[in-house]
């Protein structure tokens, strides 16, 4: 009930206050827009003009800081482009004539106008009828003393009299006041959404794009981050055991013809390397993009993945849907850079992993009772997960205070 009546309080001043505002800035909008039309063949014009648009930016700001509250979001703040440096002063006094938002600024400062009568008329309509029906008993009885003065109940056959009269107004007053929060607040989302449409729309854009840019470079980052472990790997791993195998099976060759035995004994060992080596191998490639992941789905494979961890791990997993290739080798890839990390650095006897859907969000949480510290620095294992996950528009939170213990989550969009 609290978090209604501000609602509605905060709208119902959006919508009160919202038509002076309008009132002053079509008023002095117009008369600009039409002082420096009227005069551009003069060159007076175009100053008279970048003025206009400065203020129309005045007027788009403040309703740009209105927007938060009534949208329940933030909103994007536009970017105006400002003159070079070294341009002359007459370039710098005419640079709002070549912003575009400045010219949507004054498009809202007039288009507003009608909206805001709109959105005024309705708030004060609701709150009048509310109002004087529920507190009509209390002032009624002075109505019933003018001379041939008739009520609507009169007029629509109801009746005549105070108490028909008082329990026709209580009943349109309580009608208005249980619609009150919702007129008035689709009246505000009207004008609000004008608003935001015209003065945070571009913003909007300009920031998806820097989003999507970032994404881009973040996913080129941790595809470049994975390539140079998983060379470094193999250079370090299966490289030199294939190269010692070479190696082996030479000395066995040799071996053949002056000591069978010793070359059959070679050859055991040679066996050996190969099938440890087949097993790197498959350890890499499992943390690229296991067959049971591709296969079977999350489900199977996070349970495969926390099987093989040396530190025992408490698995809850609440989801058994498919989903694409790109959320579910991200999930996979961050549960099993986590679990790598904690089983190296961590010194946990415990480690938890759930994986829940929230809406069209997956949310990977992974836990542990170590020695804390982790954190998302650059030159960190994190920092590669921060990027995988930003590249498929995922978030990865981080708490994790000295001496611990750890949550890491990973939020990854699935809709």
């Amino acid at each position: 009930m609290g978090y209604l009546l501000r609602r509605l309080g905060a709208d119902t001043r959006y919508t009160l206050l919202g038509l002076p505002l309008a009132i002053l800035s079509f008023s002095i909008l117009i008369a600009g827009l039409s002082a420096g039309a009227g005069t551009i063949p003069v060159l007076v014009g175009l100053p008279i003009l970048a003025v206009t648009l400065l203020v129309a930016r005045g007027f788009a700001d403040v309703e740009r800081r209105w927007l938060p509250e009534i949208l329940a979001r933030p909103v994007a703040r536009p970017r105006y482009a400002r003159a070079p440096q070294g341009a002359g002063r007459v370039r710098r006094i005419l640079q709002p004539l070549a912003t575009g938002q400045s010219w949507l600024d004054l498009l809202h400062g007039i288009v507003v106008f009608p909206i805001a009568i709109i959105t005024f008329v309705v708030t004060v309509t609701w709150w009048a009828v509310a109002a004087g029906g529920l507190l009509y008993p209390l002032y009624g009885w002075i109505l019933l003393r003018i001379p041939g003065y008739q009520e609507p109940p009169q007029l629509l056959g109801l009746g005549d009299g105070y108490l028909v009269n008082s329990a026709f107004y209580l009943a349109v007053g309580l009608l208005f006041t249980l619609t009150l929060p919702g007129i008035v607040r689709g009246a505000a989302l009207l004008q609000a959404g004008l608003g935001r449409a015209l003065l945070t729309g571009v913003a909007e854009l300009h920031e998806r794009i820097d989003d999507l840019t970032e994404g881009r470079a973040a996913a080129v980052s941790a595809e470049a981050s994975a390539l140079r472990r998983l060379e470094r790997d193999i250079h370090d791993g299966p490289q030199q055991r294939l190269v010692h195998l070479a190696m082996e099976l030479s000395r066995a060759q040799r071996q053949l013809q002056k000591d069978p035995q010793a070359a059959h004994a070679t050859l055991g060992e040679a066996i050996t390397a190969t099938r440890e080596t087949l097993d790197e191998l498959r350890a890499l490639s499992r943390g690229i993009a296991p067959p049971i992941l591709s296969d079977r789905g999350l489900s199977p494979a996070l349970a495969a993945l926390a099987s093989r961890c040396t530190i025992p791990v408490e698995l809850d997993v609440q989801t058994v849907e498919r989903y694409t290739a790109a959320v579910e080798n991200t999930v996979y890839y961050v549960a099993a850079e986590a679990l790598t990390n904690i089983a190296k650095h961590s010194r946990a006897q415990m480690c938890t992993l759930m994986l829940t859907r929230t809406g069209d969000a997956l949310l990977l949480s992974i836990g542990d009772d170590g020695v804390g510290g982790a954190h998302v620095a650059k030159g960190h294992g994190l920092a590669g997960l921060a990027d995988r996950l930003r590249a498929v528009d995922g978030e990865l939170i981080v708490q994790s205070p000295a001496g611990g213990p750890t949550l890491i989550v990973a939020e990854v969009p699935c809709g």
